[in-house]
Parts: C-alpha cells; structure tokens; sequence
C-alpha cells in the first residue's frame, strides 16, 4: 500500500494506492462518515487477485486538508476528484461507489462516460425508495429551513456514539466490527470546521435527487456491467433502494449481505473474491 498526495485545485489530494500498474483499474469511492480508511482492508484483498485500485480522501475527509473557501458541494468535490483521477492517469477503470461515492462518481462518469468500464455498487442509493426513515429528519427539515435546530438534530451522527451505530447497525455480529472504525471517523471529525463540512453535504444531498433519472437513463443507455452488494440492514439505505438498480440493470448480479451501511467489515473476502470472480467471468470475457 502506497499512501500518496497530489495537489489538485488548490487541494492537498490524500490517496491510497496499491496493486501492479497495469492490471485492470477499479476506482473505491466511500461515503458518510469515513475516508479511504474504509477500504484498508478490501484494497489489498483486491490487490491479491490483481487489480490495480486506488481511493481518495475527499476535501475535508481524512487526511485530505479542508482548503480555505472551498465550496462544499458534491459538485465541487466531483470535479476535484475528476482532474485527479485525470492526472494519475484513471481514466479506464471500474468503479465501486458507497454512499456519498454514487452521487460523485456518478457525476464523473455522467461527464466522462467512457472512463467507466463496470461498476461495483455498494449501498450507494439512486432511487426515491431507498431512503430509510433516518432520512425524514433531513430532507423534511434540514432541506426545508437549515436552522440551528435542524442542525442540532444530525449532530448525534457526527459523535462517537451516532458513529458506532452506522458501523453496527445491521450486523449480526458486532464483535467482527472493529472500533478503529469509530475512533478514527470521529478522530477526523474532531478537527475544526469538519463537523460543519458534513452538515453542508447533509443539505446539499439534495442536489442528487433531481439526478436520479439522468443516472438511471445512463444505466439503461450505457448497460456497464454491474455487480452489486447491498447490506440489508443499512440505517440509511433500504434493501428496496438496492432492489431498484434491477429495473434499469436488469442483468446485473445481485448479493443481498447481513451487513449494514459498511458491509466490508465482515464480508471483505467475499466481496473480494466475488468481484474477481465477476471480472473474470463477466467483463474481461467481453
């Protein structure tokens, strides 16, 4: 594993980044609450099977600094991330997207559909009926009047505690889930102006809704070869909004996991290998 920056925009870009050049590209995009973090254990999995991957920390996750007047927005970020990818030369590759990586990495290919060989989905929501009730107090208050109040409201999900239960809700056994995960989203969060960074991009999720049909649209014109993974037990995405990929991919290989929003935690072998075992089978062969 190679932990590298590149400066892009203005921005101190953190990535993460292993496997041979010049196996096939796959692209890890992550979501709410965490950073490239998420993925320490699956990268290397994938590695092993000979994929040559790489994952960024967005502006304001992780390692990557928080640049001065940066416009939080999944646009903003999406054209970030684009011209990185575009410099270290990603521009053919499949791409895995969970949670906030859907509305960015959707973007990116919707501009460049020619970058996207397959994709790997992941609890990453593009329909109405995948919002769980968790959701309400967002888009029926925050949407509506962003107050102090409504503010108030989300902030439980950006403290230890609210971020323990998005890892283990959905599990069946919690003892597989390891707290690095809490204590380094939450390390993170604790740096100045971060927790404000996520309520920003809480409100302007809103954005993604009127997408919703251009993306669809994308998956019936372009049919990229689609696998996908949906933990079943997500605080925040229902197993129907997984469901719904099947009426515009209706070829697309489906896993229902007894997992949660981070379903790698305790699927991370399976997932690897079932994705090597889609590559192999169902992309490469074409």
């Amino acid at each position: 594993m190679r932990y590298k920056t590149a400066q892009i925009d203005g921005v101190e870009l953190f990535y993460r980044e292993t496997g041979e050049v010049g196996n096939p590209k796959i692209v890890l995009f992550g979501g709410f609450p965490s950073s490239s973090h998420q993925w320490r254990e699956l990268l290397p999995a994938l590695a092993a099977e000979g994929f040559h991957l790489v994952s960024p920390d967005y502006p304001g996750f992780g390692h990557t600094k928080m640049p001065e007047g940066f416009a939080f927005t999944f646009d903003r970020i999406s054209e970030v991330i684009e011209a990185w990818l575009a410099q270290i030369g990603f521009t053919r590759f499949g791409m895995y997207h969970q949670d906030y990586g859907g509305p960015i990495g959707n973007r990116i290919v919707g501009r460049n559909p020619d970058w996207l060989e397959w994709q790997i989905v992941q609890n990453s929501n593009a329909y109405e009926e995948g919002f769980t009730e968790t959701w309400d107090g967002i888009r029926f208050q925050l949407w509506k009047e962003r107050t102090k109040e409504t503010e108030d409201a989300l902030r439980p999900f950006l403290e230890t505690t609210g971020i323990k239960s998005i890892y283990l809700a959905g599990h069946r056994d919690p003892e597989l889930i390891s707290p690095d995960n809490w204590t380094m989203d939450n390390a993170f969060l604790d740096l100045p102006g971060r927790r404000e960074i996520q309520l920003d991009l809480l409100e302007n999720y809103k954005t993604n809704l009127p997408l919703y049909a251009t993306w669809q649209k994308f998956m019936r014109d372009h049919r990229p070869k689609t696998l996908i993974f949906w933990g079943q037990g997500d605080v925040f995405f229902t197993p129907a909004g997984g469901e719904a990929y099947l009426r515009d991919l209706p070829e697309a290989e489906m896993h229902r996991l007894e997992a949660g929003h981070f379903a790698v935690e305790d699927h991370v072998q399976e997932i690897a290998t079932t994705i090597a075992r889609f590559y192999r089978d169902k992309v490469a062969r074409d």
